[in-house]
């Protein structure tokens, strides 16, 4: 019998054969399916589920506890019973989600599951739950007036003061290595000093809750305070968004609060954005919820320390003695809102009719990063689809409330709602990265980087979201058109709503006047909110991995990065904050563009077109109508030199990715210079030799066709693809890859070979040895740098899968003989690792 490998790994939805009823099972076969279901990851044909550790039956019990000694911690197990109702299979030694037990729009779906985020296991966790109400002010909150850089010099002695909470995490390495649900085990620590008596007015602080960041308060004065935000995990930057909560407030004295270690050098904090204030007090008796406070507020540059900070102070009175608040940079949507949310949405009898909620992988951390499909009930012939993701960056919520409000208007009863449901497939992941997310990370993931550098890098094993979410894309570009792309984010240094598109310079003037379309027809839309002049379209060489990049280049025309200002908007006469109203808002103005964008009648477009033009003759400095051409002009001379995306800053995944945020050993550094030119003389003699038919030199990801792509074209997306063939499998079964329906989960379907001639989904790479239970397996040998590095399956399978083994790369061609394949629990993988 053969595991589900291959299509498991990229999120498919596989076969229901499996590790099921009436069937004999091999040593290695019965071994792997014991060790599921000890792990909660097992499934019989029949749908019947098998809980992990269930009492009184012997297949709770892992073969090897004799050897594999305590093995209670819930962080070394999966995610248990309690876990959603997925399906698992094997891929490659590692449990893979797959999606075959959830429905297709217009079928009874299960009960809906809410598992608890699981958590590094640095990270200590409060048990309290977090929960705030939804309140809109009856008036737009106006910006505060900006205070003058003479009083941005005031300094506070921050060495004389006494540190008041402290909580930071003690890793046990520098990259991630297993979560956990509710973080470090253990009794808890007490990072904040303890009050002295009543009269003590000092205030409590706590962030260890989701989405929380504050790493230590300093008293510096009775009613100041100088703060310091947690780095993201596993780094040591990427400080700007920031969530905590403050107890034993008094009402009278004027508070000073000051961040000393924010790391953009400009914010909207210098142009009349103010922080967001929450009291417990006012929503239980008042029903208010998350308001704009601060007065005297400045950002500036500190004076001191090498890389420069920058701090934001603000002033303001508590509503209440003896209160409870709660401080933010824009209002909170955690991974908890969002499964709150999904639950009364599958809930819902007449909204679930639309929409299926599914698995696309699983995050480093073991939570779900969940895929929503939304249609009418029946066929999906012939129709397009539209994808939109949110939230890959953890610090930018406001992107997940537009998309809430994206998702609220297109499960309404609306005709507009109705319509586009008819005409589309909508494929929606609503929150892309949610480990960075639950851990109050401001732009990166576990694995210590930006993902949205990372879909240009096949790393599932380090950034499964994106990777899942891209390979998704390519099957369906294979089957239908994709008509449109959004990414929603947030903007921390420009006001209003605003896109980013794609143009290279390189296609022909429709081509170009297109691009600029969408973003024309939704300032027409929502002209209070979106500025069509703060639209950018150039493609820059640093931008290569982002969404919007990598989308267009796999042949999405329509590719667009959505905008969000943490403040509001300066337009149409106003000059206030964003409210959660104002958010949400932006998701039904969407839809009504994408109407208007697809009306069969072409008439908008063709106004909108030639609108386009004529301001793109006006930039040039021509007359508008006079005929000149611009489509031989390149986008950097169309666009100002100003900051294009909010995260310009960010640092793209290298080549040779290994550690986070460890600098690289001299003697590692050598190496690779080494193995470098030796690749580049291998590269030389191999252009002179054949290469066997069948096979490709560089294996690619499924439905994407290799060969030379310049900049500013866009590959060919295929529905077939060609592997290297194993050794004795000529005339053997081969995997190909199946059709993605319309409203299925978006993963392509796979056939796996046969029992049979040792070969597997991993392409012959794993042999079963005859009367044995161990399966060999000829790779390179690891790096043993990190501490979650070892030398058998721990290192993520999912890369040799797909990307082949390292010397297929440019790589070592392995030396060491065949050695078994042991199994380990995934959790104890090392996330950095797996670009080995």
């Amino acid at each position: 019998m053969v595991p589900a490998g291959r299509h498991a790994a990229q999120g498919g939805e596989g076969a229901s054969a499996g590790f099921g009823g009436g069937q004999v099972l091999k040593p290695y076969d019965s071994f792997i399916r014991a060790h599921l279901r000890f792990y909660g990851y097992f499934r019989d044909e029949t749908g019947r589920e098998e809980t992990a550790m269930s009492p009184g039956k012997p297949s709770g019990q892992h073969p090897k506890a004799s050897t594999m000694g305590n093995t209670n911690p819930s962080w070394q197990r999966g995610p248990g019973p309690n876990a959603p109702r997925l399906v698992w299979t094997l891929q490659q030694g590692r449990p893979a989600p797959l999606t075959q037990p959830w429905r297709s729009p217009g079928e009874p779906q299960a009960p809906f599951s809410l598992p608890a985020p699981r958590w590094p296991v640095e990270c200590e966790v409060i048990q309290e739950t977090i929960e705030h109400i939804e309140w809109v002010p009856p008036e737009p909150e106006p910006f505060c007036p900006p205070t003058g850089p003479e009083q941005a010099l005031y300094t506070l002695s921050v060495e004389q003061g006494t540190v008041v909470y402290h909580s930071s995490p003690v890793f046990q390495g520098s990259c991630f290595t297993c979560a956990r649900v509710r973080g470090a085990p253990g009794p808890l620590s007490s990072p904040a000093a303890p009050l002295e008596g009543p009269q003590d007015t000092t205030l409590l602080f706590e962030s260890r809750f989701e989405s929380g960041n504050l790493q230590k308060a300093i008293k510096v004065g009775p009613y100041e305070y100088v703060l310091m935000l947690r780095p993201d995990l596993y780094t040591a930057k990427h400080t700007q968004w920031f969530y905590f909560r403050v107890q034993n407030t008094r009402q009278e004295p004027l508070y000073r609060f000051t961040i000393a270690n924010m790391a953009k050098p400009k914010s909207l904090y210098g142009q009349g954005l103010q922080p967001l204030l929450y009291s417990q007090r006012d929503a239980q008796s008042r029903g208010i919820g998350w308001r704009r406070v601060g007065t005297d507020i400045c950002y500036y540059r500190d004076i001191a320390g090498e890389p420069p900070m920058f701090r934001l102070s603000w002033s303001m009175r508590f509503p209440h003695d003896g209160d409870t608040c709660f401080f933010a940079a824009c209002y909170p949507y955690t991974y908890s809102d969002l499964q709150r949310y999904l639950r009364a949405l599958v809930a819902d009898p007449a909204r679930s009719r639309y929409c299926a909620v599914q698995a696309l992988c699983r995050s480093l951390a073991g939570n779900t990063i969940y895929l929503l499909t939304i249609t009418s009930p029946g066929g999906v012939a012939g129709k397009r689809v539209v994808v939109a993701s949110a939230r890959v960056h953890p610090g930018e919520s406001g992107g997940s409330w537009a998309m809430r409000g994206f998702l609220d208007f297109l499960l309404s009863s609306h005709e507009d709602a109705k319509l586009l449901r008819r005409l589309f497939v909508f494929k929606v992941v609503p929150m892309l990265n949610p480990d960075g997310v639950v851990v109050g990370n401001s732009r990166c993931s576990l694995a210590g980087r930006d993902p949205n550098r990372a879909y240009g890098k096949a790393l599932p094993g380090s950034f499964p979201g994106v990777w899942h979410l891209r390979a998704m894309v390519q099957r369906l570009l294979a089957e239908r058109e994709v008509v449109l792309y959004c990414d929603f984010h947030g903007h921390s240094r420009k006001n209003n709503v605003f896109m980013y598109g794609c143009d290279a310079g390189r296609d022909g003037t429709a081509t170009r006047l297109h691009q600029r379309v969408f973003p024309l027809m939704l300032s027409k839309n929502a002209p209070d909110k979106f500025s069509f002049s703060s639209c950018k379209y150039q493609v820059q060489k640093s931008k290569e991995g982002t969404g919007r990049v990598s989308m267009w280049r796999l042949g999405v025309s329509h590719s667009y990065t959505l905008e969000v200002a943490f403040s509001g908007s300066t337009l149409g006469g106003r000059s206030s904050h964003f409210s959660v109203q104002d958010l949400e808002s932006l998701g039904r103005l969407l839809c009504d563009t994408l109407l208007d964008f697809c009306d069969p009648v072409p008439a908008k477009l063709q106004q909108c077109l030639v609108e386009a033009d004529a301001l793109l003759q006006r930039q040039m400095g021509r007359e508008p109508g006079s005929g000149g051409s611009w489509s031989d002009v390149s986008p950097s001379d169309l666009e100002s030199s100003t900051s294009g995306s909010d995260s310009s800053v960010s640092e793209g995944i290298p080549d040779d990715f290994h550690s986070p945020d460890r600098p690289m050993e001299p003697r590692r550094k050598k190496q690779l210079q080494r193995r470098r030119a030796r690749n580049v003389l291998r590269r030389t003699n191999r252009s002179h030799t054949s290469i066997p038919a069948g096979t490709r030199r560089h294996p690619v990801l499924p439905g994407v066709q290799s060969g030379g792509v310049g900049a500013g074209e866009k590959p060919r997306a295929s529905s077939s693809v060609t592997f290297p063939r194993a050794a004795g499998a000529e005339n053997g079964p081969r995997a190909a890859t199946g059709k993605v329906p319309g409203a299925d989960s978006g993963v392509a379907l796979s056939r796996v070979p046969e029992a049979g001639n040792g070969h597997c989904a991993t392409r012959g790479r794993h042999q079963l040895d005859s009367g044995t239970s161990t399966a060999t397996h000829r790779k390179p040998p690891l790096s043993l740098r990190h501490r979650g590095a070892t030398s058998d399956s721990s290192q993520d399978p999912a890369v040799g899968a797909f990307l082949g083994p390292s010397w297929q790369r440019g790589g070592h061609r392995p030396r060491d003989r065949a050695r078994p394949l042991a199994v380990r629990a995934v959790a104890s993988r090392c996330c950095a690792c797996a670009r080995q």
